[in-house]
């Protein structure tokens, strides 16, 4: 297989690299994968995803990671960790984010990548809360957020989503159920 950071029992998680591309923007281009983006990708915003995420491994040591379907070796989509500016107030928080291809979605695949990133965050890192944050409406993300712990912390107005959702799990939290 390849250099994976993270491994659960049926998901492989490593960085991005240039070679995810196709896949990449198969799922990235998709409409109703993007449904609750402003709008699908076109292949630049496709490569400044992944140019994104080259950069973060570099500043951080962290990113959204391709998730690879063991059993097959396929790519089926992203989890992982960025620093988000959550609140809209230019503060960095770190975000658990996932995108699953829209054939792969309803199996757990995304609670156990963002469980595992969640324990990875957690032993890896200094943070003491990690978020995840959605459109209000996207409801398959927030059930996301609540399966592996995560409360609603938070729900405000904002021009970008309309209204957005804020769920988080504190160190002490996530141990405590772990």
């Amino acid at each position: 297989m390849g250099n994976y950071i993270i491994e659960t029992e049926e998901l492989a998680l490593r960085e991005l690299t240039m070679n995810d591309f196709l896949p990449w923007h198969q799922i990235l281009s998709d409409q109703e994968t993007m449904q609750y983006y402003p709008s699908v990708f076109d292949m630049d915003k496709t490569r400044g995803w992944i140019d994104w995420n080259l950069d973060n491994y570099r500043r951080y040591g962290f990113g959204l990671w391709a998730i690879i379907l063991k059993d097959t070796n396929q790519f089926i989509g992203d989890c992982g960790i960025t620093m988000q500016n959550i609140y809209g107030d230019g503060n960095l928080f770190p975000e658990i984010g996932y995108h699953i291809d829209k054939h792969f979605r309803c199996k757990g695949y995304a609670s156990q990548a963002a469980k595992s990133c969640l324990r990875f965050a957690f032993k890896n890192t200094g943070f003491n809360e990690i978020f995840c944050y959605q459109k209000c409406t996207n409801i398959p993300s927030k059930r996301v957020a609540e399966k592996i712990g995560m409360l609603l912390r938070k729900e405000y107005s904002d021009e970008k989503n309309t209204k957005t959702s804020v769920y988080s799990i504190t160190r002490t939290e996530f141990y405590a159920m772990t």
